[in-house]
C-alpha cells in the first residue's frame, strides 16, 4: 500500500500501477507475473487508489482518511481474501474473525476456501460505506479450490453495483478459463535488476546481486529466502556440498525450498553439459562433468519430489535422501567408471 509519505511498497511498483490505473476497462482485473516480485503489492494499491478520497491523483494518495484506513487493514469497503496460512506473513493477521476455535483445532488451510468466497461475493453486494465503491482483493487466486472458484464465477459475470476485484495470481494457468477470460489481464514482469538490487541492499541483503540471480530475478523471493538464513555464502557453497553428499548444512532447510534448490542446480548442471551459461549459481560453484541423461533423469525425479514436498516427512532423512541423490547425478561418468585396459597402457 501507499504510505502517508506518498511512497509505493516496491520502487518498481510505479509504472504498473499507473498503467492499470490509465487502462483499466472491466470491474475485474487479474495482476500475474512471477512469483516474487509483488502481485499482492501491486493489487492493494489498486484497491487503495480506487477508495482514495484524495483529489485527482494518478496513484493513491496516501494521506486522505480512506488512504489511512487501508494502510490500517481496517477499511470498511475493502476485503482481503488470503488463505490462513499466509495471513500471519502477510501482516494481515492469524486466522479471520469467527475462526479463531477452527484454527486452533486444524492446521491453517493454504486454500481459499468457497465459504470465503460466499462472504466476498455478499460483501460486494452491501452498500458502500464511504461511497468509493466496493473492492475485493484475492491472493493468490490460483488457491481458490474449484469450487470457490465457481462460486466466484457468477459475480464476475454479473457484477454488482459499483464492486471492482482484483485477483492476484503468480500462476494464471492454474485459473478456470472461465475466470481469466472476465478479467482484464494486468502484466507484472521482472523489475529491473539494479532496481532490485537496490532494494534489496536497502534491506540488508549482503552480496544483493547474487541472491536476486538465486531468486530468478525475483526480489521478494530472494528476501524470503534471506530471512530463512539462505545467504549468499551457503548459496554458493551448495552446489559442491551436494556434490560431496554433504547433507548437513541443508538439513534446516524447508523442504519445499530445497527442492527449488535442487532444482535450480539441476537446471544450471544442465546449461553447463550443453554448453550454455549457468542462471542461479555462478559458474565456479558448479561441479562440472555431469551426463545430461543423468541429469534429465534427475530433474524428473526432482519434479516427483516437488509434488510432495508438503508432505510432514522426516525432513533430516528425507533432506539426506535428496542430497544423496543429487550427488549421484551430478557424478561425471569418468569419475565413476574404472579405468579401462586401454587407458592403463
Amino acid at each position: 500500500m501507499v504510505g502517508a509519505d506518498g511512497q509505493l511498497p516496491l520502487p518498481w511498483l510505479g509504472k504498473p500501477l499507473q498503467d492499470a490505473l490509465r487502462t483499466q476497462r472491466g470491474h475485474a482485473l487479474l495482476v500475474h507475473g512471477p512469483q516474487g516480485t509483488g502481485q499482492f503489492e501491486l493489487s492493494l494499491c489498486l484497491a487503495q487508489a480506487w477508495l482514495c478520497e484524495g483529489e485527482g491523483a494518478q496513484k493513491p494518495c496516501g494521506t486522505c482518511a480512506s488512504c489511512h484506513l487501508v494502510q490500517a487493514h481496517s477499511h470498511a469497503d475493502l476485503l482481503v481474501l488470503l488463505p490462513e496460512a499466509l495471513r500471519e506473513s502477510l501482516g494481515w493477521g492469524g486466522a479471520e474473525e469467527g475462526d479463531d476455535e477452527k484454527a486452533s483445532k486444524a492446521k491453517p488451510s493454504k486454500e481459499i476456501k468457497v465459504e470465503a468466497v460466499r462472504t466476498a461475493v455478499s460483501f460486494a453486494q452491501s452498500t458502500s460505506a464511504r461511497g468509493k465503491g466496493k473492492v475485493v482483493v484475492i491472493h493468490p487466486a490460483e488457491r481458490m479450490n474449484a469450487i470457490a472458484a465457481n462460486t466466484l464465477l457468477k459475480t464476475l459475470e454479473e457484477p454488482p453495483g459499483v464492486a471492482r476485484f482484483v485477483l492476484s495470481c503468480g500462476a494464471p494457468d492454474a485459473l478456470l478459463p472461465t475466470i481469466r477470460s472476465r478479467c482484464q489481464a494486468v502484466a507484472l514482469g521482472l523489475p529491473p535488476a539494479d532496481v532490485a538490487s537496490a532494494w534489496l541492499a536497502q534491506h540488508k541483503v549482503a552480496q544483493p546481486d547474487g541472491m536476486l540471480a538465486a531468486a530468478g530475478g525475483q526480489p521478494l523471493e530472494a528476501l524470503a529466502w534471506v530471512q530463512e538464513g539462505i545467504d549468499a555464502v551457503s548459496w554458493t557453497r551448495f552446489p559442491k556440498q551436494v556434490a560431496g553428499g554433504e547433507s548437513a548444512p541443508v538439513a534446516g532447510w524447508p523442504l519445499p525450498l530445497l527442492v527449488e534448490a535442487l532444482q535450480k542446480l539441476c537446471h544450471d548442471a544442465m546449461c553447463l553439459a550443453s554448453g550454455a551459461p549457468p542462471r542461479y549459481f555462478p559458474p565456479a560453484a558448479l561441479p562440472t562433468g555431469a551426463a545430461l541423461p543423468a541429469l534429465a533423469a534427475w530433474s524428473k525425479a526432482l519434479r516427483d519430489a516437488q509434488r510432495h514436498a508438503e508432505h510432514p516427512w522426516n525432513l533430516p532423512v528425507m533432506a539426506e535422501s535428496l542430497v544423496l541423490q543429487a550427488a549421484q547425478a551430478l557424478k561425471s561418468p569418468l569419475a565413476a567408471r574404472p579405468p579401462s585396459v586401454h587407458s592403463a597402457r
